[in-house]
């Protein structure tokens, strides 16, 4: 029987989600890595074993813009112990929502919303009452503000940020063992910027004043990693890093939720059973 734990990461054939491997690697964890292209995931893996060669690196490509291939991952995972879940999986946008190409838009929001909440919720359902587990998902500074020209982009980012913060006083509230958090960067230079923009060259010299790299959030995710903080956020302005406490506010005691007694349960169960 296989007693090794892992950390999943989606999203690792470049980007964050490849120095978030390699970061890991530093820390002596095995790992299972998924992203579309299984040549990235070959050379990602290479690159680890040849520093790490103890380590036991699963590399699993998949279109996680295919609901059913996020379940069949995940189906893919249950034979390992899963200590730690990133779901750093996502592509951007920017365009008017006017002229934006829905197709896009459907890839777009089928892996930043539906697959990184599918994968929430299958992990947390096992695994959120067992010590030292971590549900780490990727959001962006612009899923606490709006930045022009890429409203659904942070739309989609905002969902992940008040999701996942959500979650993680959720299982606060219910003294569940599993940390969840979320990390938010600024303009970080991969291919993000090129595919958001629909072209074949980028610079973020010419883009964005300043910059971090894709080995600089690696070292903030590990930050947030070792913290007891939900947040990790890289300020828009300054590109400062911040480990914090949830930002969205939440109405955990406000008298005006929703009281589930017995009798509104049933009272939804004859609604729910009309014609």
């Amino acid at each position: 029987m296989n007693t090794k734990k892992y950390t999943v990461i989606t999203g690792a054939s470049s980007g964050i989600g490849y120095a978030a491997a390699i970061a890991f690697a530093g820390r002596n964890k095995n790992m299972i890595l998924t992203a579309r292209r299984k040549k990235n995931l070959e050379l990602l893996k290479d690159d680890i074993l040849r520093t790490h060669p103890a380590l036991d690196i699963i590399i699993k490509p998949s279109d996680l813009s295919q609901t059913s291939n996020i379940y069949q991952f995940y189906e893919d995972t249950k034979k390992y112990q899963i200590e730690t879940w990133i779901n750093n999986a996502g592509l951007g946008n920017y365009d008017s929502v006017a002229n934006q190409n829905l197709k896009k838009i459907e890839t777009m929001l089928h892996v930043n919303i539906e697959a990184l909440t599918l994968f929430s919720s299958l992990f947390v359902q096992k695994y959120k009452d067992i010590e030292q587990t971590q549900l780490i998902n990727i959001s962006s500074c612009g899923g606490y503000m709006i930045v022009p020209n890429a409203i659904t982009y942070c739309a989609a980012k905002f969902f992940v940020s008040a999701f996942t913060e959500g979650l993680a006083r959720e299982l606060q509230s219910s003294n569940a063992k599993m940390q969840v958090k979320v990390l938010a960067p600024a303009a970080t230079k991969t291919e993000f910027g090129k595919l958001a923009n629909n072209v074949s060259e980028y610079s973020y010299d010419n883009a964005f004043a300043t910059y971090h790299t894709s080995q600089k959030i690696a070292e903030f995710l590990l930050q947030l990693y070792d913290s007891h903080k939900v947040v990790g956020i890289v300020h828009r302005e300054t590109f400062a890093f911040n480990l914090c406490d949830p930002l969205f506010d939440y109405a955990g005691n406000s008298v005006c939720n929703q009281k589930l007694t017995q009798d509104t349960i049933q009272k939804d169960t004859r609604i729910i059973k009309c014609p």
